[in-house]
């Protein structure tokens, strides 16, 4: 039986106290042999996926580099369509598939300026993006995998709602500290411990070790 809704991967490069950027935003954790395992990653998935202060932050391309292979279609959330224009992702929308979610609170004046860049607009909840009904819809287009690289925002969304079935996390061999600081997983958090994950695989990089946790 086809699944209602695509395997979703969690994946992550953290420090050894759990940041995965400064209070600055700088996220410049992974080793170069790391960041080839990532792009190779994103070659096996159908989608890779985003938060809208991910793309503010990192401006980041999410394409495939350092390996052969496709790139995935970029999906980025975004309730109000307030990504900038000049973004990596809007800049490029048009030569790689791309999907920005956005909910019914986003003006028509933004989402048709992304449209014509070549964006993809879907809207999906009233206030903020519903991520069930998103997931669902995504695997009525044939996409079957999705890798989130989302921040600690986009992270807890995801595990609040129970929506990730793996989680690779990569430890690098720095501190960073701070209340500031982003954690790999932000929001309200859970109030009881009792939300777990079975470690599959673990694998040395050097000075790094990849954590690979299913359910």
């Amino acid at each position: 039986m086809a699944r209602s809704r695509p395997y979703v991967v969690l994946s992550a490069a953290m420090s050894i106290d759990g940041k995965i950027a400064t209070r600055t935003g700088s996220s410049r954790l992974s080793s170069g042999k790391d960041l080839t395992r990532v792009h190779k990653l994103r070659t096996s998935v159908d989608a890779i996926l985003v938060g809208k202060n991910t793309v503010y932050v990192d401006n980041p391309s999410l394409t495939v580099r350092h390996v052969k292979g496709r790139n995935p279609v970029r999906i980025i959330l975004d309730p109000k369509a307030s990504i900038s224009l000049d973004s990596k992702i809007a800049r490029t929308s048009k030569a790689i598939p791309t999907m920005i979610i956005v909910s019914e609170l986003a003006p028509s004046k933004r989402t048709s300026l992304l449209a014509r860049k070549g964006l993809q607009v879907i809207r999906c909840g009233k206030t903020k993006i519903e991520l069930r009904k998103l997931l669902s819809l995504l695997a009525k287009q044939g996409i079957k995998k999705i890798l989130v690289e989302g921040g600690g925002t986009t992270n807890w969304y995801f595990l609040k709602e129970r929506l990730v079935d793996e989680i690779l996390v990569t430890i690098t061999p720095y501190i960073v500290g701070g209340k500031e600081a982003v954690s790999l997983v932000e929001g309200h958090g859970f109030s009881n411990i009792s939300y777990s994950f079975r470690l599959k695989q673990i694998k040395r990089i050097g000075n790094e070790i990849v954590l690979r946790y299913v359910l």
